[in-house]
């Protein structure tokens, strides 16, 4: 049980005494400071991450097609005829919000990973509610872009209920300083989203190996809908998928960041979206918290290190022994 227990803190002394980073330190100290406004709209707008990925290099998943237009939604279709499943989303959506994945369809319906079957009609009206800006950050209007399914890699199976695992890597100024792996849940109706239900698994960054597990900030040692172990999770081709993180930081310009991967069963780690503001649940995940680690970076002089010695540094310094066991919560200030 050393693996999964841990304490919880509440009052927001302790958390920071702990080296638990608060929103307010976050948006201030970290956002603010290393992430320009003028480069938000490169990881706010799905498609514009998708474009500079591919010029840098870096692996995404397929696109099919976008709508911009209300006249094209008629195409939708047309568009996803010869795909077996398909995945669509808001360019500018956040959280998981809007994001519809079909897994298999005959032309007449549709199938969800759940089971649950949608016309065409009511993926139209869906492609419509993502134009008129339903989901997206402000309520802006949007484009559709709809996507090639991912084929998640064979080592996941169990770890994951009717949706793909993912894993976040908070990046800073090159280095990736912490990891969790989210996995979607009944509760979380096939998202990985962890304020729904999802699982988030702490990885440690030296070896890609779970350290602990959380599902509503309690810990947990077995997946609720499968039953699979958790601590036995081991994410592969770790030091790839921490190279590819860790690149982001020159491909977007962003000083702190998130980035979510997944891992394709044909095409290794791919890269899903970025994010200039990511939560801090990742902290609780992991049971220790960001501020140690970021602050070891800022007294670094890193600016000549390449990916790989970054990456090296952060393996060889911020890797946590299993015995671990510290504080929960991220919500001091």
């Amino acid at each position: 049980m050393a693996l999964w227990s841990l304490p919880k803190f509440t009052r927001p002394r302790v958390l920071s005494s702990k080296g638990i980073m608060g929103m307010n330190r976050r948006n201030i100290d970290y956002i603010s400071r290393y992430n320009p406004r003028r480069l938000y709209p490169l990881v706010d707008d799905k498609l514009q991450t998708k474009r500079i990925a591919l010029a840098s290099g870096v692996t995404v998943p397929d696109l099919i097609g976008t709508i911009r237009q209300q006249h094209q939604v008629r195409h939708l279709a047309e568009m996803v005829s010869e795909w077996p499943g398909f995945c669509i989303k808001p360019a500018q959506g956040s959280g998981g919000k809007g994001i519809t994945v079909i897994v298999r369809h005959d032309r007449e319906y549709y199938t969800k990973p759940s089971g649950v079957q949608e016309t065409i009609d009511d993926l139209e009206r869906h492609v419509s509610n993502i134009l008129a800006g339903l989901y997206s950050l402000g309520g802006k209007q949007d484009v559709a872009l709809i996507e090639a399914l991912i084929n998640f890699d064979d080592s996941f199976e169990g770890y994951s209920f009717e949706g793909v695992p993912d894993t976040r890597v908070i990046v800073f100024k090159g280095f990736p300083v912490m990891a969790m792996m989210r996995l979607s849940t009944d509760a979380s109706d096939g998202k990985a989203n962890l304020h729904q239900g999802a699982v988030g698994v702490g990885i440690d960054i030296g070896t890609g190996r779970a350290i602990r597990a959380v599902q509503f900030d309690q810990p947990v040692e077995h997946h609720p809908d499968t039953g699979r172990r958790l601590s036995e999770l081991q994410v592969p081709d770790w030091e790839t998928l921490l190279r590819l993180s860790a690149s982001c930081y020159e491909m977007s310009g962003l000083g702190y960041l998130g980035t979510d991967m997944v891992m394709d069963k044909l095409r290794g780690p791919m890269l899903l979206e970025l994010n200039a503001r990511p939560g801090l649940a990742i902290q609780t995940a992991n049971g220790t918290g960001l501020l140690p680690r970021l602050r070891q970076i800022e007294a670094l002089n890193s600016s000549r290190m390449s990916v790989e010695q970054r990456v090296a540094y952060a393996r060889e310094h911020f890797s946590i022994p299993v015995t671990a066991a510290t504080p929960t919560a991220a919500s001091a200030g």
